[in-house]
């Protein structure tokens, strides 16, 4: 495991001059300065992508993915920059009536609507996403849902690249087309980490119908779909004697059996498991020295000198994500590998930079595809807001409800004092210092007076909170 310790005093002081704090950012303060490196980088990365209000995927990219601006609002950017993540939002749709763009795994902007609203409780925005979402999951029911089985089709959440897939979806004689969709088995396919999303989803629809009291024969029916899709996902991509899912399944009903980090963080991040299932798949996982790879193991047609794009490379968004699951299910020792992993290769292995894509020898590289090795990006958004999820949701504990701002905060892993600093919640600006570490409030302090670490959603003016934490 990499220690909290610098490894790169060099690399660590061209990060921190790199970026310099501005007045108006949030800040992060702990006994580690590569943990608060890498959480100014983060912050610095959201605004230097955010362009005419719209957050952008990174270097290289514009703001057009349907699952970057999902992801990133999700993570981080509907918290600390709510107007930002609300025109991202809205600007991958098709006139606000139908979320737009790579079908297959568009869905996913119905989770990020649905924690957006939990942030700035505006109902109007809450219908009218509702309304969106609505009708594009009735529209995907009909195109892509697979009856046979149960599950919906399609290729993986954000793997567009050939390169994430093995024979027979990839096809060997279009070896030069890298979009997946050229290549006719993978139409049909069944992938773990989609159907996760569209359960969620359904799980998200319930809440927002809920939430705007329509009928109650309307939602409920949201949980029947999502009851039923849970259970096909586990009937046909969980090996349950194994402790292990299956990647997909495809055109000819064969299960292929890699691991997909990111179809891992969906089933920790959605409580698609028990508790004691889910950490006995995570006993399972495989993970290189820098975390988890995107989908393991290699493919026949890859190599440890050739690595796959999508195959054997390190995706930090992924890792970000599968930190976030552990750490939804109490386990603390794979989040702070991957938390502590994710910020060296950022600061240390990066330079400075959050590069979109790493080798498992923590290189920033494009990875192969296609026959040839692809560039590598810089300044990619949602590994920066992937990291700032893990300090905000995980490390101090925030959580968004309709009723205000919760904390359920676990602190550092040594005990050590840590203070965050100019997080926005509505009409609110926050401090927070946590001092000790584990599950149990000690004690909670507002404005120095004893509390309940909460934060209603009318409190106004800046707010100084101080938790001591135990076992």
């Amino acid at each position: 495991m990499i220690s909290l310790r610098l490894r790169s005093c060099a690399a660590l002081l061209f990060a921190i001059i790199l970026v310099a704090p501005r007045s108006e950012a949030q800040e992060l303060k702990t006994s580690n300065p590569l943990i608060d490196s890498a959480f100014r980088l983060a912050v610095w990365t959201i605004d230097h992508n955010t362009h005419n209000g719209l957050i952008h995927a990174g270097g290289g990219y514009g703001g057009e993915w349907t699952r970057d601006c999902a992801i990133n609002s999700w993570n981080a950017v509907s918290l600390l920059r709510p107007e930002v993540a609300e025109k991202s939002l809205w600007s991958v749709t098709d006139d606000s009536l139908r979320i737009g763009h790579q079908y297959w795994d568009k869905i996913i902007w119905t989770l990020a609507a649905h924690h957006h609203f939990l942030v700035t409780g505006d109902t109007l925005f809450l219908r009218k996403a509702y309304s969106c979402a609505a009708r594009t999951m009735r529209e995907l029911e009909t195109q892509c849902f697979d009856s046979a089985y149960g599950l919906f089709m399609g290729p993986a959440v954000f793997q567009d690249g050939i390169a994430g897939y093995d024979e027979p979806v990839y096809d060997p004689a279009k070896w030069d087309d890298s979009y997946v969709l050229h290549h006719p088995n993978s139409a049909t396919i069944k992938c773990l980490s989609t159907n996760a999303v569209y359960y969620q989803a359904y799980r998200c629809l319930y809440d927002m119908a809920s939430l705007l009291q329509e009928p109650r024969s309307s939602s409920a029916d949201y949980l029947r779909r999502a009851a039923f899709l849970q259970n096909q996902i586990l009937l046909h991509l969980y090996r349950s004697d194994l402790h292990r899912p299956y990647y997909l399944i495809d055109h000819l009903g064969r299960p292929h059996d890699y691991q997909e980090g990111l179809g891992l963080a969906f089933m920790l991040l959605f409580d698609l498991l028990p508790q004691h299932e889910a950490a006995a798949m995570v006993s399972q996982v495989y993970r290189t020295d820098h975390g988890i790879p995107c989908v393991y193991p290699s493919f026949p047609r890859n190599s440890y000198e050739r690595p796959g794009r999508h195959n054997v490379m390190i995706w930090p968004h992924v890792n970000m994500l599968y930190a976030s699951g552990c750490a939804r299910q109490g386990l603390w020792e794979p989040f702070f590998f991957e938390l502590e992993s994710l910020a060296d290769l950022a600061v240390n292995r990066g330079h400075g930079d959050f590069y979109e894509i790493y080798t498992i020898d923590g290189e920033p590289s494009g990875g192969w595809q296609c026959g040839g090795l692809w560039d590598k990006k810089e300044h990619q958004t949602w590994c920066a807001t992937g990291y700032l999820r893990l300090i905000l949701d995980h490390i101090f504990g925030i959580t968004l409800t309709p009723q205000g701002l919760e904390l359920h905060p676990h602190g550092m892993p040594d005990g050590s004092q840590a203070t965050l600093t100019g997080i926005p919640y509505r009409g609110a600006t926050l401090t927070i210092t946590l001092r000790g570490h584990g599950s149990k409030i000690k004690s909670c302090r507002l404005n120095g007076h004893p509390a309940a670490p909460q934060i209603p959603t009318t409190t106004p003016g800046p707010i100084t909170i101080e938790i001591a934490l135990g076992e």
